[in-house]
């Protein structure tokens, strides 16, 4: 029979392929909200960071007011970090809401691209090239607000892509009331984010009166959403009325004190600062551009500009969310230009401007993600091929990890990792500018007496590390395991027994929620042993002895895990009885042929039932056919 395993979903992955840009952004989500949480965490400072940190940890430790606009959403939750997270001093604590923040906002960036384009390379470039560039890591892993503001700038973007994506009125509705909430919400926390909730405003109100379902009573309701969004400033009077905090800012107990809280009159509103003079508007936006170039690099500007021509031609739907997103960068750019009145000759007030230029670069790291997927499309049709996806993860992974800045941050932070030159790079040499670039393989082998493990597939950009390394499966990742090493297939399986420890039941959480999309890859990376032994059987030049022994293995595996639970993934079913099968072809002894041909025949039919969406579904119901025909025949020669 032609048919083969199901590994799961793509790159790596071991899930089912149902609903996959939905379920593929989730999945895409957590991973990256993972990755970059783990690397914030670990680079967090373990007391109060330097700017206003101070000032807001002790707001919030207090339940005091914070500096105008007070910052109610901020000190709000940061308190209850402080409560609810069990190790730590009180400013690591709030250092480390923001790190998982600026997570948040990674896999919000994430979830927009990938939506978008059904891109995961242009999902992780966005959220990569943002999440760890200087100036988003820096004030990501601070007690600071911007962090919150990245979240609620992903957010916003996630939502409206949801609304576009939406099918219904019902829904549509939903998704608006919601977004509403999300924007009052927004302005609870840093007032920048302005710009773009006037922008989504009327788009998301023209997309309603176009489908004939904006009424007044619709938009009183959504008024109230966005104010039911505003209702963390009641904070305020209450902290200035209650006067229990040693650090508060100004007396919101009466209304003109809270309106001078609220609109920044001691800053200035709409401004920066109140009396300074500051750079002209076209000195100040040179000086973004060249901040972004540094920030994200100009090939990533580059991008942003592509989305844009070739969405243009190529698809009118998601061309209007690639001009909104377009639009509120260059309104936004614009506007905080005009209002930016420090001077940015003088570092420190362009270590204060350039803070707020974080929001315009996470839109910027969006259309730089679609303009990757729509590159790579519009290649593929020109040159007839689809073979173009390589160069696809190739560019992402080059975009992130050749910043200069790059391997100097992972070095301090991983003392004990050698790094063999300043820079990755798939072809290695010397560079003019004087910088080493290093391969996989030559980072591999200069830390060859360290385990290294790699978690959700390593790229196709770099194939240098094949010379002499294989990947093994090592619990949901993959162990990289020198090519000297002669596989064993009873020892690893003893060896990586006990890591499949998952305990919750399959299909326990909502599909919707993120909760079920990590219960999934759990129950998925159980079997990823049996498959990988399975898959060596298949593929690998090998004595038929060797291979009669890894079928077997994979064979006991597979019967072991399906049978463990009732419920579990439904491609078991079809691996198992493709295993069941191969172990009929053997004709091992002690194997009973017609055990075999039940047990293939009982779990292709239970497949069938639930898999609808398998392409070799036809294939199958004809292997089921004949093997039912084999089975009788079987059968009737013992009863002969």
């Amino acid at each position: 029979m032609g048919l083969h395993g199901d590994g799961g979903g793509p790159a790596g992955g071991w899930a089912a392929r149902a609903g996959p840009r939905r379920s593929g952004g989730l999945r895409g989500g957590v991973a990256v909200f993972a990755a970059v949480a783990a690397v914030f965490t670990l680079t967090l400072p373990p007391s109060v960071p330097g700017g206003d940190s101070g000032e807001l940890i002790t707001a919030a430790h207090e339940l005091g007011v914070a500096h105008p606009p007070g910052y109610p959403l901020f000190t709000l939750v940061a308190k209850l970090a402080i409560i609810l997270f069990p190790f730590g001093s009180v400013a690591y604590r709030v250092n480390l809401l923001c790190g998982l923040f600026g997570a948040v906002a990674a896999a919000l960036l994430f979830f927009t691209v990938f939506r978008l384009s059904g891109s995961y390379a242009g999902g992780i470039l966005a959220a990569g090239v943002f999440s760890f560039s200087r100036l988003t890591w820096q004030w990501s892993i601070a007690a600071e607000v911007f962090s919150l503001n990245n979240l609620f700038v992903g957010l916003l973007m996630a939502l409206t892509v949801h609304f576009e994506e939406a099918t219904t009125a019902q829904e549509r509705s939903k998704i608006a009331k919601i977004g509403a909430f999300c924007c009052g919400l927004s302005l609870c926390n840093q007032h920048t984010v302005v710009v773009y909730v006037l922008c989504i405003i009327p788009w998301i109100l023209f997309r309603l009166l176009k489908e004939k379902e904006l009424s007044l009573g619709s938009l009183l309701k959504l008024g109230l959403y966005l104010s039911a969004g505003l209702l963390p400033y009641v904070y305020l009077p209450i902290s200035s009325y209650r006067h229990q905090a040693r650090w508060t800012w100004g007396d919101q107990t009466t209304l003109p004190g809270f309106l001078t809280h609220f609109l920044r009159e001691e800053y200035g509103t709409f401004s920066l600062a109140k009396s300074e003079i500051g750079s002209s508007m076209s000195e100040i936006l040179l000086s973004q551009v060249t901040n972004m170039r540094t920030q994200l690099s100009f090939n990533i500007q580059a991008l942003a500009v592509w989305a844009n021509i070739c969405l243009v031609r190529k698809d009118r739907q998601n061309s209007s969310l690639v001009w909104l997103f377009t639009g509120m960068f260059c309104i936004y750019s614009l506007f905080f230009a005009w209002r930016a009145n420090l001077d940015i000759s003088k570092p420190l007030f362009m270590g204060v401007v350039e803070r707020f230029w974080m929001q315009s670069n996470a839109v910027v790291a969006v259309l730089a993600g679609i303009g990757l997927a729509a590159l790579v499309s519009e290649s593929n049709r020109v040159l007839n091929t689809n073979g173009l996806q390589c160069l696809e993860w190739l560019s992402a992974t080059l975009f992130m990890m050749t910043y200069e800045w790059y391997l100097p941050k992972m070095a301090k932070h991983l003392p004990g990792v050698k790094f063999p030159g300043n820079r990755w790079n798939p072809v290695e040499g010397i560079l003019p500018s004087g910088m080493v670039t290093f391969n996989l393989y030559h980072f591999l082998e200069v830390n060859k007496l360290k385990e290294t493990f790699v978690c959700i597939g390593i790229h196709e950009g770099d194939p240098t590390w094949k010379k002499n390394y294989s990947l093994w499966p090592w619990g949901s990742c993959d162990k990289l395991v020198s090519s000297e090493i002669v596989f064993d297939p009873e020892e690893w399986i003893k060896l990586t027994r006990n890591i499949y420890n998952w305990t919750e039941d399959y299909g326990r959480f909502a599909p919707s929620s993120w909760e079920s999309v990590a219960n999934e890859e759990m129950w998925q990376a159980r079997m990823k042993t049996p498959f990988f032994i399975f898959n060596l059987a298949e593929t690998a030049s090998l004595p038929s002895n060797v291979k009669a022994q890894l079928y077997t293995h994979a064979y006991d595996l597979y019967k072991e895990i399906v049978y463990l639970r009732k419920e579990h993934p439904v491609n078991w079913h079809k691996n198992y009885a493709i295993a069941c099968e191969r172990m009929l072809r053997l004709r091992e002894r002690g194997a009973d042929p017609e055990v075999l041909l039940s047990e293939t025949i009982r779990h292709f039919r239970l497949y069938t039932q639930k898999a609808q969406n398998d392409p070799q579904l036809a294939d199958i119901s004809v292997a089921l056919k004949h093997l039912r025909k084999e089975l009788q025949s079987l059968r009737n020669m013992k009863n002969g």
